[in-house]
């Protein structure tokens, strides 16, 4: 008899005789007893903690967003603001000279809409200047660029198409090399607008009297609408958050005289702020944020809606706890590991108990807080939850990279496509779909596959399987439909999706 023979008759002796299973169920517990069943405690003091710490959060910004409206505490009343008139001896001179930036890659359906809204803004013509930045690197896209660009200068707008052999820093790289430029010399202040992005006509004279008669300002910042948030369910639940962020965030971070982060459009900055702060760096992908960092450390202050903010010890204090550390790490943090994580695991072990305090109380609460600034989508909440906990898998994700400096991917910029009016216009027949492929059904569909979600999504499946038959807490009925949302975006259901006529 050989070796292998031996062995094998070995195994299935000691198998038989149950020798190899009782020793693997000692092996089990014990693992579970001083190993598994700690390691939970611990996650879930943990979760506990930062769920405490979001909540009081939330409850001060709640606070004090009250107390601004009740208050009613706006812009004009606190800072000195004036109307731009004519001055008969003056002339135009006596406005400022102002540069609207704006960064494009790509931007086939919404590259008409975008210039033509900043080249019909109401303001001298002789003391604007349009500067379109194009990244794209589809030639077709940019040759219908340039040819808008050349439309609105032979109708007499000061309008420059400037490109790059590169697009080294992306959007940040954009806007640095198109400061470069000798014209801008002369311009005191620049307004940026994303591509998707349609200012009123009246923008700049709301925004620019808040520099003229208040040097220290570095940054107006105004607040973003929606023109598609009845589109879909899912745009519905994005204005929730975005709501809550414009609305609390933004305006408690002012009225606070604390710190609050540019939002990468629809503002308008001093040009001598953006070079004291040593201008816009290509190190980082949230270039907007970095700018608001180092442009309010040395000591500009920032316009938005309700206050101006100043550098003290209080300031300094809210940057690293309430704005990066609560709201930008463990806000993403605490919402996956406990709620897509920590969770659902404990329903395999009945010995670790979560407190009712944080498994409902709190994150109702914080939902609530959350939701109460889109009243007209309160009855979305639940989607709203589901799906922000689906989302906040990439946003620790993207922490996690962005804290490491991991994973190769720490300065990619992966532009969102925009699609402008297009699903609300019909369709016509004689212009081409905006996107035709020859892909087989089993290319696109396997495009369409998220394996993170998707691993989640049964993961998640699973234990609410196992809490439905033995569990006793009835986690079940969140876990299944969590599920459902993940496997929604796993198996992509949401994304760009254009109906049949």
């Amino acid at each position: 008899m050989d070796l292998v023979s031996l062995i094998s008759e070995a195994v299935f002796r000691l198998t038989k005789d149950g020798v190899i299973t009782q020793e693997l169920g000692v092996i089990w517990r014990q693992m579970r007893e001083f190993i598994l069943i700690p390691t939970l405690k611990v996650a879930v003091f943990l979760c506990l903690t930062m769920s405490v710490m979001l909540f009081i959060e939330r409850l001060y910004m709640g606070v004090v967003i009250l107390i601004v409206k009740l208050s009613g505490r706006k812009p004009e009343k606190r800072y000195k603001w004036e109307e731009m008139k004519d001055d008969v001896e003056l002339g135009n001179s006596n406005y400022p000279m102002v540069l609207v930036q704006i960064p494009m890659y790509n931007e086939k359906e919404v590259y008409q809409l975008s210039i033509g809204a900043a080249c019909a803004l109401s303001w001298p013509s002789d003391r604007i200047i349009i500067q379109v930045l194009d990244d794209s690197t589809d030639p077709v896209i940019k040759d219908l660029v340039e040819i808008e660009c050349q439309m609105w200068a032979s109708k007499g707008i000061n309008i420059k198409y400037e490109i790059r052999r590169n697009r080294n820093g992306y959007k940040a790289g954009a806007l640095k090399e198109g400061l470069k430029h000798s014209y801008v010399d002369m311009c005191d202040f620049v307004t940026i607008f994303d591509a998707d992005f349609q200012p009123d006509p009246d923008f700049l004279y709301k925004s620019i009297p808040y520099f003229v008669h208040n040097p220290e300002v570095g940054l107006v910042q105004a607040r973003w609408k929606f023109v598609n948030a009845n589109e879909c369910l899912m745009t519905r639940v994005q204005e929730m958050s975005l709501n809550y962020h414009f609305r609390v965030e933004q305006e408690v971070g002012s009225s606070t005289y604390a710190f609050f982060g540019f939002n990468g459009t629809a503002g308008v900055w001093r040009i001598a702020a953006i070079r004291e702060a040593g201008g816009w760096k290509d190190r980082t992908t949230v270039e907007d944020m970095d700018l608001a960092v180092r442009a309010s450390l040395k000591g500009w202050k920032f316009v938005y809606v309700g206050a101006i903010k100043r550098v003290d010890l209080w300031q300094k204090v809210h940057v690293i706890y309430s704005f990066f550390l609560v709201r930008k790490i463990i806000a993403h943090i605490v919402t996956f590991s406990f709620y897509c994580v920590v969770i659902p695991t404990c329903v395999f072990f009945p010995e670790v108990v979560v407190p009712i305090w944080g498994v409902f109380y709190v994150p109702t609460i914080i939902t609530v807080l959350n939701a109460i600034e889109t009243p007209r989508s309160i009855h979305l909440v639940i989607f709203w939850v589901l799906f922000e906990n689906v989302m906040s898998l990439h946003r620790s994700k993207g922490t996690l990279i962005g804290i490491l400096e991991a994973g190769g991917r720490v300065n990619e910029w992966v532009v969102t496509e925009k699609l402008g009016d297009t699903l609300l216009k019909p369709k016509d027949n004689n212009k081409p779909d905006i996107k035709s492929s020859k892909k087989s059904r089993f290319s696109a569909f396997r495009e369409r596959l998220h394996l993170l979600e998707l691993g989640m999504g049964t993961y998640i499946l699973v234990c609410a399987c196992y809490d439905a038959m033995f569990g006793k807490y009835w986690y079940f009925v969140y876990l299944f439909g969590q599920t459902v949302a993940f496997y929604v975006m796993g198996f992509g259901y949401v994304g760009t999706l254009i109906p049949p006529s």
